[in-house]
């Protein structure tokens, strides 16, 4: 089947997790082609409608798969190709692109959506399903600890937490990380930003530790690839954590408060070995196969 991808091209490259869902989709025997999109806002997606009109007159694709809400829209903007899009939290938890998202919805063929929490907050009326992004377990493996802290030159006395993404990032909430990494002795707060793939596996495997502040997610990748490594988590209740990361040893839910994330912090840097994050992500069939079979089986339905 021909799938063309609609997502964001701005960063100069595309989101990692839709990269790699579109390998494992390309493994199940589809065509698929990219196209990026660039310019922001609404406005400036838009205006990208006679260029993606065009690739589709090349590509003459069956399927168009979007992500996120302002490309499904942009996508549905054509009404010859029927158009599945994925919303993947920020276009839904962010109340001036909802209205944009709920658009999308109403026109789409198909909507998935990475947590319940969203489908709560979207309300969609019609042709939609709850399928989290997985992730390319083969790209986050178990490394030795020590070997992978030798790598970034961590020194023996600190223990480090990683933090979910950059400190820049205000809805990551970092300021709340670093007033709870501050309560703790010799702790550093390692801000997960300009490391390749490959680097942030080992990273994952060198922490002592992983957290989550974030005020909004939709089910955050981060999460997912940390369990992945066997790493001990702490994260506040946003996105689908809870629902993911409930009843395995070494991974806390805490509040956003700093005092009661630095006790959880404690709990998980002194937990020993690895957590069984990496079973769990297995069982709940989040690894990308197995999300490509389910989204196969979608386009599959919207051709028929």
């Amino acid at each position: 089947m021909k799938i063309l991808i609609v997502a964001s091209f701005n960063q100069g490259f595309y989101a990692p997790f839709i990269v790699e869902q579109a390998q494992a989709l390309e493994n199940n025997g589809h065509d698929l082609l990219f196209f990026g999109i660039q310019g922001h806002g609404v406005i400036g997606y838009l205006k990208n409608i006679s260029q993606l009109i065009r690739v589709i007159k090349q590509f003459d694709p069956q399927i168009i798969h979007a992500h996120y809400g302002l490309s499904g829209l942009l996508a549905n903007m054509q009404r010859k190709v029927p158009v599945v899009t994925t919303f993947h939290g920020s276009d839904i938890n962010n109340k001036s692109v909802l209205r944009f998202s709920k658009l999308a919805m109403s026109f789409s063929a198909y909507s998935i959506f990475v947590s319940q929490r969203n489908i709560t907050i979207a309300a969609p009326h019609k042709h939609y399903q709850l399928l989290p992004c997985g992730i390319d377990s083969t790209n986050f493996q178990l490394f030795d600890k020590q070997e992978a802290r030798a790598k970034f030159k961590f020194l023996p006395s600190r223990k480090y937490v990683l933090f979910s993404g950059s400190f820049a990032n205000r809805v990551k909430n970092s300021d709340l990380a670093q007033r709870a990494v501050n309560l703790l002795k010799e702790v550093e707060l390692v801000e997960l930003k300009g490391y390749s793939r490959e680097e942030v596996n080992l990273l994952m495997n060198a922490v002592d530790a992983a957290v989550m502040t974030s005020f909004t997610e939709g089910s955050p990748q981060f999460v997912k690839e940390v369990m992945a490594c066997g790493c001990p988590l702490v994260s506040v209740d946003v996105g689908d954590v809870i629902d993911i990361s409930s009843g395995i040893d070494g991974c806390y839910m805490a509040k956003y408060d700093a005092h009661d994330l630095a006790e959880k912090l404690e709990l998980a840097m002194a937990f020993e070995g690895r957590t069984q994050g990496r079973q769990r992500i297995v069982e709940l069939g989040l690894e990308n196969d197995t999300v490509a079979h389910k989204i196969t089986e979608i386009y599959k339905n919207i051709v028929k």
